[in-house]
């Protein structure tokens, strides 16, 4: 595994339960992940202040891609880069007009449930407005057309001079398919999707956290080398 030289990890459902805290094995594995010489990406649909909430230990990562491909943000300096505009005037008002409520708005992101899903589609319809609707396991989340986890870790890799090849990716859920597939090595955690994992390279055993510290005890036994990766056929693989 040593041809890879960095782990992206989505958050819920992933390195945490769905809405939970990381536990302290998994952030331990993550820290492993650093000691080891990669870098440690996250890759998440949540906004930054909700991490900072629920996830005091968000230093660990050496960059975090939010609002699921629309921020970037450095935990170490606390400085945010913005990859997408904020939501279009009028939008999020429609929709509480309409009835959607929960609405969280971020600074490019809007997020709200299911079965709003089709309010949603009506508003961006009836607005005539270039948006995208991304579902993730029951939460419903819209960005504007280009924007998404794939697009987020491509902008986080070039700030380290890597490529995709060069990753491993690990999720669970609708949103992280593309970004697992653009990935060198994909992984799904036990507990993620059926039709997530039918795609990857590896399941792990385990579920959330612990399938993270599955992971980790298989890479971090060999320390990152620079040369890179071009094509699947040479993938590791147990």
């Amino acid at each position: 595994m040593r041809r890879y030289r960095a782990l992206a990890c989505d958050y819920d459902g992933t390195i945490a339960p769905e809405g939970g805290r990381v536990d302290p094995g998994t952030l331990q594995a993550l820290k492993k992940v650093q000691r080891s010489g990669r870098k440690l990406l996250l890759v998440t649909g949540r906004r930054i202040s909700e991490l900072v909430s629920i996830f005091p230990a968000l230093a660990v990562f050496d960059c975090i891609v939010a609002e699921n491909g629309a921020v970037l943000y450095n935990p170490k300096a606390g400085e945010q880069t913005m990859l997408a505009p904020p939501p279009p005037a009028g939008f999020v008002e429609t929709l509480r007009a309409r009835g959607v409520d929960p609405i969280w708005v971020g600074s490019a992101i809007v997020a709200t449930v299911v079965p709003h899903d089709s309010i949603v589609h009506s508003v961006i319809r009836d607005l005539k407005l270039e948006l995208r609707v991304f579902m993730n396991k029951g939460g419903v989340m819209v960005l504007p057309p280009g924007v998404n986890k794939v697009s987020g870790l491509n902008a986080a890799l070039k700030r380290y001079g890597l490529q995709p090849e060069q990753v491993i990716g690990v999720g669970d859920a609708e949103n992280d398919e593309a970004f697992l597939l653009a990935c060198g090595y994909s992984v799904a955690v036990a507990n993620a999707l059926q039709a997530i994992k039918q795609r990857v390279d590896l399941v792990t055993k385990c579920p959330h956290g612990g399938g993270i510290v599955e992971l980790v005890d298989r890479i971090v036994d060999i320390p990152a080398k620079p040369a890179t990766i071009s094509t699947h056929e040479h993938k590791y693989s147990e």
